[in-house]
């Protein structure tokens, strides 16, 4: 994702959950002013915004004329690491976008583990279909959800993957995508997804960790999407790393022990955990590696 009319300033402090003062220079040479700006996230993040820490906003030109009470969001920050500085994108509204972007981006060959899916049972084997947001399951709502399509041979036989499905029958249709001349007849089977998406902005020593604070909500999800697996649905919690320089994932049990019980409960459910880390720049941000996710309380 892509983010326009970028400028750098230097965070002066954090009267509330939703706005910070910044220190900045509208123009090269022009005197520094303080300017309020919202923060577009509500966690702690009592370890990135230390006062004269540097920050990335951006600049509402419309702000006005939107009814926005500030022209300003904050987006990102510089965190001191090691004598280096680690940019680490803040915004709480980015990990859905991006792994969006992300889905759709490998459609046609998704790099998602599946449940009782053997490779070499397929030929070739999966793709997804219907990628959409904000999808109600229960008494939850989920980040995203997708359909998984299977193709296969129809001499081969249909892999757990594909042999109890929600809500549908088993289906079948040619795949065009082959030529017959060459490959097997092929027909395919469609399993429904359900993707939820965490943010993680916090890390130390390259280890990141989620979350910030307690989330009551989030081991809700967790929850639910366990009960979706046992009802035939493929479920993925993703944690998007908002920054590079990551070794490895782990909840945070100082924080919220009751979050790692979850996660773990799920996992051993079904739930695939997942922990990606981003290429972050001021004004762009873009999933990149698979980062090894640790569920161990030690």
């Amino acid at each position: 994702m892509r983010y326009e009319h970028m400028i750098q300033g230097t965070f002066i402090s954090r009267p509330n959950r939703f706005i910070a003062h910044v220190a900045i220079r509208r123009e090269a040479g022009s005197e520094e002013e303080t300017v309020v700006c919202h923060v577009k996230n509500t966690g702690r993040c009592r370890e990135l915004l230390l006062p004269g820490a540097a920050v990335i906003l951006q600049f509402h030109p419309e702000a006005a004329a939107l009814g926005r009470k500030t022209e300003y969001s904050l987006i990102g920050v510089l965190k001191e690491r090691n004598g280096e500085l680690l940019l680490i994108n803040m915004d709480s509204q980015a990990p859905n976008q991006v792994a969006a972007e992300w889905l759709h981006a490998m459609e046609q060959a998704p790099a998602l583990p599946v449940n009782g899916y053997d490779g070499e049972k397929f030929l070739p084997a999966l793709r997804l279909a219907n990628i959409r947001r904000e999808v109600t399951y229960g008494q939850s709502r989920f980040d995203l959800a997708f359909d998984m399509v299977f193709d296969m041979a129809f001499d081969m036989v249909f892999d757990s993957a594909c042999a109890q499905l929600p809500d549908s029958p088993l289906s079948s249709a040619s795949a065009p995508a082959y030529n017959p001349a060459s490959a097997p007849a092929f027909q395919s089977c469609t399993k429904p997804a359900f993707m939820e998406v965490k943010g993680v902005t916090l890390e130390e020593n390259g280890i990141a960790m989620f979350p910030d604070a307690p989330t009551e909500r989030g081991i809700k999800h967790i929850l639910e999407l366990a009960e979706a697996v046992k009802a035939g649905y493929e479920a993925y919690i993703l944690f998007v790393i908002q920054m590079k320089g990551i070794r490895e994932f782990t909840p945070n049990q100082k924080t919220h022990p009751q979050f790692g019980d979850a996660l773990r409960l799920a996992h051993e459910a079904g739930v695939h955990i997942l922990a990606y880390d981003c290429i972050v720049t001021a004004d762009t941000l873009e999933i990149d590696r698979a980062v090894p996710v640790s569920l161990s309380t030690f």
